[in-house]
């Protein structure tokens, strides 16, 4: 609830009309778009949180709010599309202002997308001792955008290192730890070590010199640079824990981009989220002997 409270006092009060200002049950994200009215993302759908339409000062007002009034101190993070705050993410979409073909940060921001991470310990409590009972494999965790893979990413972090291995976690976003000054907001166990800001590649390096995992954990691999990064992990004899976005494995298995990965036999398991209303269902299927 403390998320999704940060995120509700995010907005200015006249976008906080749901249901006499009370936070939505269940809210998984805010979305704002300019000349429309707010919503927010319960149970796969979006539902209106007030009648008044979102207007430019709204948006600005908001990205002020989540960086203390110093936008431009978030330059680096805007170059990816986002800014973190307080554990949440707040992706920004707007006008482009690029330098030969990088992105340098946005003008005319045209909506922010507000996700509400949340931390639920022992989900995959069921699924660590199907999966692993003799030793750890590598495994894949698959779902559509918004699915539930950050959420079961996260407990199998926690609950893979509360059974004694030694897992690195390359938190770029933040999202999985959810990091505040020194303190991690959620739980990734007794034996992780993780980073966060910078880019994968560099976090990833630096965890593998000098952290010894057993087992290196990253969300969303999803472009050829992901892949290259995977052959170095496995490269150093370390395990690895990921995402990737598709609707099951037979969707998995039909992207040329994982092909590769599938024909080298990288992943034992792929664990599959479906959502079914506000609920989500978890589905393992060993991918090789």
């Amino acid at each position: 609830m403390e998320l999704r409270r940060q995120a509700w006092d995010l907005l200015p009060e006249h976008l906080r009309k749901f249901e006499n200002g009370e936070i939505p049950p269940g809210l998984e994200e805010i979305r704002l778009r300019c000349g429309r009215v707010p919503y927010g993302l319960i149970g796969g759908r979006e539902l209106s949180l007030a009648e008044t339409r979102v207007c430019r000062e709204d948006l600005e007002r908001i990205l002020e709010r989540a960086t203390g009034a110093s936008l431009h101190s978030s330059v680096d993070a805007l170059r990816s599309g986002y800014i973190s705050y307080q554990g949440l993410r707040i992706g920004v979409c707007g006008t482009l202002i690029s330098d030969r073909g990088k992105i340098e940060g946005f003008r005319n921001i045209t909506s922010l997308a507000i996700r509400i991470p949340e931390e639920r310990i022992g989900l995959c409590d069921d699924l660590i001792k199907q999966l692993y009972s003799l030793h750890f494999q590598n495994t894949i965790l698959l779902s559509p955008p918004g699915g539930g893979k950050t959420t079961a990413l996260r407990d199998l972090i926690r609950g893979l290192s509360n059974n004694g291995y030694r897992l690195s976690v390359a938190d770029e976003r933040n999202e999985l730890s959810g990091t505040e000054g020194s303190e991690a907001r959620f739980d990734l166990g007794r034996h992780t070590d993780y980073v966060t800001g910078g880019s994968r590649a560099m976090s990833v390096m630096l965890l593998l010199r000098t952290m010894n995992p057993q087992i290196l954990a990253m969300d969303e691999i999803s472009g050829e640079e992901d892949c290259e990064l995977v052959h170095r992990i496995l490269g150093c004899g370390v395990g690895i824990l990921a995402t990737a976005h598709a609707a099951d494995t037979e969707d998995f298995k039909r992207r040329a981009l994982y092909r590769k990965l599938l024909d080298e036999r990288v992943f034992t398991w792929a664990v599959t989220i479906r959502q079914s209303g506000s609920e989500r269902g978890y589905s393992s299927e060993r991918l090789q002997a």
